[in-house]
This record gives structure tokens, C-alpha cells and sequence, in this order.
């Protein structure tokens, strides 16, 4: 089933989320949506809290952003589960690209992020995982990872951008904006 993503000014994409256990009713079935939401709205990864479930699980696939083809990073296989996942470091020089997200629809800012992440996880199937990623499988991680922290990708826009981007984002706090997926905004509590 295909459900809507909270948008941007959503008090739920705000909230440090709660790790859940392996009796976490209808898993299958979460993660069943999720996947059918991402794929519908045409995203490589996407977050519990953007469904409206402040719950520590997000998935990936970063198949639409495969340049092996062009000598560049192989992500055909990069379609993961991360269930409780914990960033236990971030290496390299941080580097920069362009952003976007299901829940800030229509806007795009180069962010500055470290090369190569280590991560620790519980797939779908409850088998625990410590792994290394670079480049875009490690951008895609670091991403989903900031909204079950609270964080989003505008955040580490400053200065000038971040004035330009107020509009943008007022426009969506007050339902003024489009996407071609369902789409839900949050009351404030």
C-alpha cells in the first residue's frame, strides 16, 4: 500500500525515534509499504518518520543512481533494510552533492557530507551487520540516518542559501506545494 510522506514543518520528522524489537507488529507488511511508497514517489531511500513513525528503521535502493555503466559508483545492489541502525563513524574528506527529499518536495541544495560511513544494523530478518560504505551508498545512509535523529538536509544549508530557502519552506509548512505522490502535513502537537 502506497502512503503519503509527511511533509516538511511535520512535528514527527523532528523526533529522535525509537528503536523497536523483533516483535514489532506487521514488520513485514512496514516494510512492504515502504518500499512501494519509495518506489511510487521515485526516491532511493526513505525513513519511518517520513511515513509518520517516529520508529529507528529506513530503507534504500540506490539502483536509479547506478553509474557503473559511465566508469562511476556500481549501486544496482544497493537495496537495504536498516533496523535500529547506529553510525559508529564517519571518515574522509567531506564532499559535496546535490540533495533532495520526498519530504522537502521541489527543493534541491548541495550538501557538504564525510566520504565514508560505518554502520551497525539489523536487517529484515533480524541478523545484526557492521559495515563500511562510500561515496552515494554512504550519502544515502547518512541521509535517511539524519531523519530518525531529527535531522534534515536543509539543516546544514547556511548563510545566504538557507535565507533563499525560507519561502520554499514556508510554502510547504502552509500546503502550498506539489508532488506527484501522496502527501501528508503534520498538526503541530
Amino acid at each position: 500500500m502506497i502512503l503519503p510522506v509527511y511533509l516538511y514543518g511535520s512535528p514527527v520528522l523532528r523526533e529522535k525515534a525509537k528503536d523497536i524489537t523483533k516483535d514489532h507488529p506487521n514488520l513485514d507488511k512496514l516494510l512492504a509499504d515502504m518500499f512501494e511508497t519509495m518506489y511510487n514517489a521515485s526516491g532511493v531511500g526513505l525513513a519511518a518518520p517520513q511515513i509518520g513513525k517516529a520508529i529507528r528503521l529506513f530503507i534504500v535502493d540506490g539502483s536509479p543512481m547506478d553509474e557503473s555503466e559511465e566508469g562511476g559508483e556500481d549501486t544496482r545492489d544497493f537495496k537495504k533494510v536498516f533496523i535500529n541502525p547506529i553510525i559508529t563513524k564517519e571518515t574522509g574528506e567531506e564532499w559535496p552533492f546535490e540533495e533532495g527529499c520526498l519530504s522537502i518536495p521541489a527543493v534541491r541544495e548541495e550538501v557538504w557530507r564525510p566520504e565514508t560511513v560505518e554502520v551497525t544494523y539489523f536487517d529484515e530478518n533480524w541478523t545484526k551487520h557492521t559495515e563500511i560504505y562510500s561515496g552515494i551508498k554512504a550519502r544515502i545512509i547518512q541521509h535517511e540516518y539524519d531523519h530518525i535523529e531529527g535531522v534534515l538536509f536543509t539543516d546544514y544549508v547556511t548563510g545566504l542559501r538557507k535565507q533563499l530557502l525560507r519561502g520554499k519552506l514556508n510554502r510547504i509548512i502552509k500546503g502550498q506545494s506539489s508532488a506527484s505522490y501522496p502527501t501528508r502535513l503534520q498538526a503541530k502537537k
